[in-house]
């Protein structure tokens, strides 16, 4: 009697473990509405993205695109969860920081190779992405964890890896600019362009070497944090296939879409007289808004060390690698590529740096670093407008 009983519960757990088809096929209705776009826009040529005439047609444009993007860019993140679930740390956070830095790679790669030149517009966005990750995200993380779990940990020797690596790129790729003699203004000479592009791309494979093979315990979350959270997955786990799919599919779907959106963006700058920097924190705003949730998620489950995973790891990313394809694109076209970030943006990188240091010292974070952190968000959006 006692074994079918066991038998019919072990049954109704496992049918409600796991999840049925139809429900997997309504999750993916932005890849319906995505592909729908994309055919849209592909299918009417250059119509719709360059209206420039019609304010409010620009306008509707520009909002529809990056709805669309954010909405796939999220099923992005969902479905990157799901592998990190099944794969474990930090593979999962480390297909998501490719994913999003992929995507971020092609937007600016396509704005930069639209319309007037604007040697500035990959130095802005790599420098958005440094505030809006380190200072807004990693504030509002600190200050929803502490205020919600007092004090929260991670494993210090993964953050001090993520820190030497990013002050390291950081400094000279956006510091250094301003002080070489080679050449006239915040740029790199062509030597020395080339020399920062392999030193990027070789010390980011180091890194990744470190993260995913020598040291890989540096960058998992806590004993504690794990037991406490085993079970309580916040996606619906499916196949490895296909979440990897899946994921390939909204990639793809996003990358197109971010052709595209580049257009109206740099349009609408040119329209409206925005100041230059509004175009790459947009691009870094759009490209870190799922990493961005993931990270308050996480932070939410008591697992800050997944959330420095994600925004860390963006970071990173996004220096090691956005420079390098900034700047080969710059030598492959010709296009003259400022890299130095300069006025009021300097200090304020070179302090957000330090004070990343700082927080990040013990072992444990709490509210006041979290007001810290989106304090120096707070003059960074200042700037974009009032510099």
């Amino acid at each position: 009697m006692l074994a079918p009983m066991g038998l019919k519960a072990h049954s109704n757990r496992q049918a409600k473990s796991t999840p049925h088809f139809g429900d997997a096929v309504r999750s993916e209705f932005a890849l319906l509405i995505g592909w729908g776009t994309i055919a849209i826009f592909f299918g009417t040529g250059s119509r719709l993205v360059e209206i420039i005439a019609h304010p409010i047609a620009l306008t509707a444009v520009f909002v529809w695109l990056f709805a669309v993007i954010l909405w796939s860019a999220i099923s992005v993140v969902r479905h990157a969860d799901g592998l990190a679930i099944k794969l474990g740390e930090p593979y999962g956070t480390l297909i998501l920081t490719l994913s999003a830095i992929s995507i971020q790679v092609v937007m600016i790669s396509t704005a930069m190779l639209h319309g007037a030149n604007n040697p500035t517009l990959g130095r802005d966005a790599i420098f958005a992405v440094i505030m809006i990750a380190l200072n807004g995200f990693v504030g509002l993380c600190l200050l929803i964890g502490g205020l919600r779990y007092r004090e929260q940990y991670y494993n210090l020797q993964g953050v001090n890896s993520y820190l030497n690596v990013i002050m390291t790129l950081a400094v000279v790729g956006l510091v250094v600019p301003n002080f070489t003699t080679s050449t006239s203004g915040p740029t790199f000479s062509t030597e020395q362009e080339v020399f920062l592009i392999v030193m990027s791309l070789l010390l980011y494979a180091i890194f990744l070497l470190i993260q995913t093979m020598r040291h890989r315990r540096y960058f998992m979350e806590s004993k504690a944090a794990v037991a406490a959270n085993s079970g309580h997955h916040p996606v619906q786990v499916y196949s490895t296939g296909f979440h990897a799919g899946m994921l390939l599919l909204y990639l793809i779907m996003v990358i197109l879409l971010a052709e595209k959106f580049a257009i109206p963006l740099d349009n609408s700058i040119e329209h409206f007289g925005l100041p230059q920097a509004f175009g790459g924190a947009i691009i870094a705003a759009l490209v870190l808004a799922p990493e961005g949730i993931g990270a308050v998620e996480a932070t939410l489950r008591n697992q800050l060390q997944r959330s420095i995973n994600i925004l860390f790891g963006s970071v990173l990313a996004t220096i090691g690698l956005t420079i390098s394809a900034v700047l080969t694109i710059g030598l492959i076209t010709k296009r003259p590529v400022t890299l130095g970030v300069q006025g009021g943006n300097l200090p304020l990188l070179l302090l957000t740096l330090a004070v990343s240091v700082v927080t990040f010292t013990s072992r444990k974070t709490n509210v006041l670093q979290g007001c810290i952190h989106l304090l120096l968000f707070g003059v960074f959006v200042l700037l974009i407008f009032a510099p």
